[in-house]
């Protein structure tokens, strides 16, 4: 299976745009967020083609369009109850903190504003794990150069409509550093249509390349918070941000430092996404301090298969 072309790769990271897509049915593409984004000129073939017997990344029957998102909303054992956690910076009652802090080994519920999403859907659902894998996936971290990539996080997005809250401007590596920087990679993919009315993807191209001025780290153990906030974020130019449409079935790749967010679905129609992060782990330090750590019951699993 194809990744990247050589056009797309010989452009600069901040001038990629229009990968081939199709991920779902429907088709769509991949737009590569390395801080730019523009549309898509080429159609991905039908995984069918490469001997899976369904259009989808992996697993999600394609006469079941419905399926990944059925596994998001009854999943299976691996669940455990809900929690609300603040969309603020101030972190939580303790109680909710080391329910985030301990979610990256378990598929867990977070409500936010109107915002639902699990996580670590990659290790314990089928269904997602196997898109999480995917001939497409591996083909497309290739094509980029990643030597060892593992999966470090992984939600299912549930924006609904007319409550679908906003997520603020952030860049991923704010959540999840490493040194050094420039080894994450953030997977989007798009399970309904994404407009600038149910929420879509707004970027500030280019920002990548100004590093990290913000972090969320743990706290000491046996602090009442858990979590807080080292240093600040500067003050982004609202007018430099740049919507990003997707139609059903695309994947957007998002660097680590790119500047980011989505504004509220005020919509009729839910905007459902599943997302996942990617680390080269070749020559990587992952942060001690990042509120995310591998355990013992799952360490970061390797891309390759």
């Amino acid at each position: 299976m194809t990744g990247l072309s050589p056009s797309q790769l010989q452009k600069p990271q901040n001038e990629r745009s229009g990968v081939p897509g199709g991920w779902i049915p429907g088709a769509g593409r991949i737009l590569v967020c390395r801080g730019v984004c523009g549309p898509a000129t080429e159609d991905w073939p039908d995984s069918s083609r490469d001997g899976c017997p369904s259009p989808l990344p992996c697993g999600i029957s394609s006469s079941h369009p419905q399926q990944g998102r059925r596994a998001a909303e009854n999943p299976g054992p691996a669940v455990t109850p809900c929690r609300c956690l603040s969309p603020s910076d101030t972190p939580s009652p303790q109680d909710n903190t080391e329910y985030f802090l301990s979610s990256g080994d378990k598929i867990r519920f977070f409500f936010e504003k109107g915002v639902f999403d699990e996580k670590a859907l990659h290790a314990h659902d089928p269904v997602f794990k196997g898109a999480t894998h995917s001939s497409k996936v591996q083909a497309v971290a290739r094509s980029l150069g990643f030597h060892m990539p593992v999966v470090v996080q992984s939600m299912y997005i549930f924006k609904q409509p007319r409550i679908g809250g906003k997520v603020p401007a952030h860049q991923d590596a704010t959540f999840l550093y490493t040194e050094p920087l420039g080894r994450l990679l953030g997977l989007w993919i798009a399970l309904e249509d994404t407009t600038v009315e149910n929420g879509c993807l707004w970027f500030i191209p280019g920002s990548h390349t100004s590093g990290v001025s913000r972090r969320m780290v743990r706290t000491p153990a046996g602090s009442m918070t858990g979590i807080s906030i080292r240093g600040s974020d500067p003050a982004w130019d609202n007018s430099l941000y740049v919507p990003t449409e997707v139609g059903r079935g695309s994947l957007v790749l998002i660097h680590g430092e790119v500047v980011h967010k989505s504004e509220q679905n005020l919509s009729d129609h839910s905007r459902h996404v599943y997302t996942f992060h990617l680390m080269e782990a070749s020559g990587t330090v992952w942060s001690p301090e990042n509120w995310l750590q591998p355990t013992a019951e799952l360490p970061f699993p390797p891309l390759y298969t």
